[in-house]
């Protein structure tokens, strides 16, 4: 017996229009109202239920939209976790495309009856308004405008409500019907001026953002690669740029000569490419430099400033004590003095640094007294030695986002003590105020994310760069065989929460398995040590060659040329399981029995025999195997798998990396595989059939030199070769 759903409850701005249309269509009446958390249904006996998804699958189920067999749900359920990439505003026209050449012979997503699939897909592109209108006029993606057309008007009672109250040419936005637990079906006013956009995941909105104000930027610091915890910052700062139809800029936060170089410019620049953010140009702190002197400057004569040199080491123990510098009384003229001396780089001047006159005492210890600006020798990468003296992050920061008009700055919540700092700062200064948004920085199991200690790594030869698999960078995770789209729907799907939290890979890896599956090639390879020949004594005495899919169910992946010989090699590992007088499947090909097995005086087998039996049937057999035919076309190959680079999950506070090194991270297994691997191309993913999936990092080019096949993790155990 169902159970009574006695509210769903939700976020004003955030209406879960997919659980809602599924509940019109199921002809379910649920009474709505308006709240602070993740969309919940409340059912009459106490229980609850938390989530959109979750929501929606109960729906599915009540309303019989979960297909017709356990093969159509499983289907529904590969395709609910795909959907949320319809939220991500760079990847949406991917999607559109991808959904769109799927549909092409097809009335509903699965199955030929209406699914919870086809609400959840059709909510998302209606949640977009005017972005999915302009598209269907297009006529760029002919299969989803008919297919979408066909629901809107097959179920034109249930929609047009929904979207009428839910839907405005912006997108989703606040429903007045959702006020009160009286108040129940979709009626009410959209129109509320600044709040728009299609966000399933993150139900936040930017303090004071107005439609086509807002100015976002992205600002890394080049002294590294692009790394995950990055992506997720710039993503997020697109996000909400789509979202309310505003700018993103990327600015280079080049402060720091001494760590940073135009080869870290040249690759972030890539890695943003390769994220798929699009920003309106490109600027560096370094910009503004004579700005920043200027204001600093008058900082020291309105006596807002002064120049200490005190060291370093005694500055931090006084700051943390609340004890003020002896310097800190000095006249302007001294001071002057002294940033004269800093900024020609003498002896003198090299002792000394800028700091802020703010307040001493503060319990926040970012307002002690911050150091503005230090003195460095070193020739910055893009202007040369004209500079002895460079701003810190935190004093040019608030100005070259003021100076910039950047209305929003994402910040992680590392940050949060220094926002006041941040504030008081451009108050100084007599800049405009921005404000700032935080959200959770990105933390994962076993993952150093210092880039300190990634260069550690690459100086010290125990990674070969910033692009090796083993690393957390875009450029790493991608050769390692990651798409870009999996990431994107990774971080989106955490949203823009405050919450700290670790990460798991698995899940990562996970929704890559269920992106690449489908569509991968299958290729197949034996393991090269002790591989183990089979001769089939009835088998054909001149090869012959089949041409089949390299995919059975997508035959966008091609073709591929089998051949079939007298003897085949299996591996060592299948050999041995094999008994005397068994029947096995050899996979693409049909049965055999094994009559003889040689061993060696190890019991290891060395050599099978036996004869096919094509007409046995497949569903008796306990063993199916992958086999190659005796054949010199084969071509070698070099599995890599790899282990994370420390052995502890999380790093304590003041814990050394060092004293968790993981002394083995990568392994590698030689094999043979099938002669059509001789055309994979440099980044082409595959999967070896009961091996996993793989990466192709080096192709063919000659017999002796083997393809190179990183393996790809799939979120159930580490592809790792021993």
């Amino acid at each position: 017996m169902t159970m009574e759903i006695k509210v769903l409850s939700f976020p004003a701005d955030s209406p879960p229009l997919l659980v809602i249309a599924a509940a019109k269509l199921a002809g379910i009446t649920i009474p709505t109202e308006t709240s602070g958390s993740a969309p919940t249904f409340s059912f009459s006996n106490g229980s609850k239920l938390q989530g959109t998804y979750v929501l929606l699958r109960y729906i599915g189920r009540v309303g019989n939209f979960y297909g017709q067999n356990a093969y159509e749900a499983g289907e529904i359920d590969e395709w609910l976790d795909y959907t949320p990439v319809f939220s991500s505003g760079s990847e949406f026209e991917n999607a559109c495309t991808y959904v769109d050449k799927y549909l092409e012979r097809r009335t509903f997503v699965v199955g030929h009856s209406l699914s919870i699939v086809d609400i959840a897909i059709w909510s998302a592109l209606a949640g977009t308004g005017q972005r999915w209108d302009s598209l269907r006029k297009s006529k760029k993606y002919q299969n989803l405008v008919r297919w979408f057309n066909s629901l809107s008007a097959e179920y034109s009672d249930s929609l047009d409500e929904v979207t009428a109250t839910y839907v405005s040419n912006r997108g989703l936005g606040k429903p007045t019907a959702a006020k009160s637990k009286e108040q129940q079906g979709v009626k009410g006013d959209v129109s509320e001026k600044g709040k728009a956009g299609s966000r399933p995941s993150f139900e936040v909105d930017l303090p004071d953002a107005e439609i086509g104000k807002v100015r976002l930027r992205f600002a890394p610091e080049p002294s590294g690669y692009l790394h995950i915890g990055h992506s997720k910052a710039a993503l997020l700062n697109q996000y909400f740029a789509q979202r309310y139809q505003g700018q993103l800029i990327v600015r280079f936060d080049d402060t720091n000569p001494a760590k940073e170089s135009n080869e870290f410019v040249d690759n972030l620049l890539k890695d943003i490419e390769t994220l798929g953010i699009k920003y309106e140009t490109v600027t560096y702190t370094s910009d503004y430099f004579p700005d920043l002197m200027e204001m600093a400057e008058n900082l020291i004569r309105q006596g807002k400033a002064y120049v200490d040199d005190t060291p370093r080491e005694q500055m931090q123990k006084e700051r943390m004590d609340g004890i003020e510098s002896k310097c800190r009384n000095n006249s302007i003229e001294e001071n002057m003095k002294l940033w004269k001396e800093m900024i020609a780089g003498s002896e003198r001047g090299l002792e000394c640094c800028l700091r802020g006159k703010l307040d001493m005492q503060d319990p926040n210890k970012s307002l002690r007294d911050p150091v503005y600006y230090r003195c460095n020798p070193i020739p910055h990468h893009r202007i040369g030695s004209k500079y002895k003296v460079y701003p810190t992050y935190d004093f040019a920061c608030p100005f070259v986002d003021a100076k910039e008009g950047i209305t929003h700055a994402l910040r992680s919540s590392e940050y949060h003590d220094r926002n006041a700092q941040y504030y008081r700062i451009q108050e100084d200064l007599g800049v405009r105020k921005v404000h700032i948004y935080e959200f959770s920085r990105l933390n994962m199991v076993y993952t150093l994310l210092s880039k300190r200690k990634l260069l550690w790594f690459v100086q010290n030869g125990k990674v070969d760069g910033w692009d090796d698999p083993r690393f957390p960078t875009v450029q790493g995770i991608v050769r390692r065989g990651l798409l870009v789209e999996a990431l994107i729907q990774f971080i989106l799907e955490q949203g823009a929460s405050k919450n700290l939290n670790l990460m798991e890979w698995d899940k990562l890896w996970t929704i890559n398995k269920k992106i690449i599956d489908p569509v991968c090639p299958r290729h197949t390879a034996v393991i090269e040590d002790r591989r183990v020949l089979l001769t089939l004594t009835d088998g054909p005495d001149k090869p012959f060659v089949r041409i089949i899919p390299r995919h059975k169910k997508y035959e966008g992946a091609g073709e591929k040329a089998t051949t079939y010989t007298k003897r085949i090699w299996i591996d060592h590992a299948d050999a041995q399981l094999i008994s005397a007088n068994e029947e096995i499947t050899l996979m693409d090909w049909g049965n055999a029995i094994v009559k003889e097995i040689s061993r060696d005086q190890d019991g290891n087998v060395t050599q099978l025999s036996g004869f096919l039996h094509l007409e046995g049937s497949v569903k008796t057999t306990k063993l199916k195997l992958t086999w190659l035919p005796e054949t010199n076309e084969l071509v070698n190959l070099t599995l890599v798998g790899f282990d994370y680079l420390i052995t502890k999950k999380k790093l304590e506070e003041g814990e050394d990396f060092l004293d968790v090194l993981n002394p083995c991270t990568r392994f590698e297994t030689a094999a043979i595989g099938d002669s059509n691997m001789r055309n994979l191309k440099r980044g082409e993913i595959l999967q070896l059939e009961r091996k996993g999936y793989f990466r192709c990092d080096v192709p063919f080019t000659r017999s002796s030199k083997p393809v190179v096949l990183f393996a790809i993790p799939d979120g159930r155990q580490q592809a790792v070769f021993k």
